[in-house]
């Protein structure tokens, strides 16, 4: 009786996991199974890669502007690593543009990071006009994708960081509304008091 609960339990833990599996879209668009994790394989603060801290690793922008993450100190920020192509991550966009323009004066930043290759970089614009995004759309550094996404290459990932640049939550696939809602909310309430 005992083997037999401890299968079903087994079998539910792989419905469930392959339920999740198909809210992400592989970076490289292969037929490959993404895999899933729940944090980062890093301790929290993020440690520095190379001698190089988090706050130091950035992106540009399309019009060569350069941001980096301390830029964002006093903010709660979401960095967005997404492409064009993904339909997991074209389901997460409307939401992360509501947020940002629901609690842009409480101090919420959005960053949008395309990790969709060079091809895909042609259409970040019309991308952008289609889902009205209002926030930055720019290319992460190397070393800021090697760190926060490390060898999972599933796509949506959506990190929260605090205002003190502190990784909150980190998400593979794309999130519920209502739970990647909550903890940004939370996130913006608890510093602001």
């Amino acid at each position: 009786m005992f083997k037999h609960a401890r299968l079903v339990q087994c079998q539910i833990l792989a419905s469930l996991l392959s339920l999740t599996l198909v809210a992400a879209c592989s970076e490289n668009k292969s037929n490959e199974t993404p895999v899933i994790s729940q944090q980062p394989n890093t301790a929290l603060p993020m440690p520095p890669l190379d001698g190089k801290a988090l706050g130091q690793m950035g992106w540009e922008i399309a019009d060569g502007q350069r941001s980096v993450v301390s830029e964002y100190r006093g903010k709660v920020l979401v960095l967005d690593f997404y492409a064009t192509w993904c339909g997991p991550c074209r389901e997460t966009i409307p939401n992360l543009v509501a947020l940002q323009r629901r609690h842009n004066a409480e101090g919420l930043r959005v960053v949008g990071l395309n990790v969709g290759g060079p091809d895909d970089l042609s259409q970040v614009s019309s991308f952008a006009k289609e889902f009205s995004i209002q926030y930055p759309l720019a290319v992460p550094d190397a070393d800021l994708s090697q760190l926060l996404l490390g060898n999972v290459d599933a796509i949506p990932q959506t990190f929260v960081f605090d205002r003190n640049g502190q990784l909150v939550k980190r998400f593979v696939g794309a999130p519920s509304n209502e739970v990647f809602n909550s903890i940004v909310e939370r996130t913006l309430q608890s510093q602001t008091n």
